[in-house]
């Protein structure tokens, strides 16, 4: 299961820098909840823990349950201002 949690924080990681060349500062994930659980499932499985997830690559977690399965790497102070500020990807495949 170590592959889907890389390929998770490596498309988290591949958005923000996305954003960050159109001149954006992400700062927060949003997931779906199908998303949230996926990862959450990941990362207590690969260090045997319980715990809540409340970061991914340096990154807050929101969740919005509209989105299921799919997340969006956003930048908060710009989202809703004009077109871009989000990039979003397929986390529960």
């Amino acid at each position: 299961m170590r592959g889907d949690l890389i390929r998770v924080l490596s498309s988290v990681e591949e958005k923000a820098n996305e954003l960050k060349l159109d001149g954006y500062e992400p700062d927060v994930v949003l997931l779906g909840r199908e998303a949230y659980e996926f990862i959450r499932e990941q990362i207590n499985e690969e260090f045997g823990d319980e715990e809540e997830v409340f970061e991914l690559s340096g990154l807050k977690i929101r969740m919005l349950d509209e989105l299921g399965g799919d997340a969006v790497v956003i930048d908060s102070k710009a989202l809703g201002l004009g077109p871009g500020g989000a990039k979003r990807f397929r986390v529960v495949l």
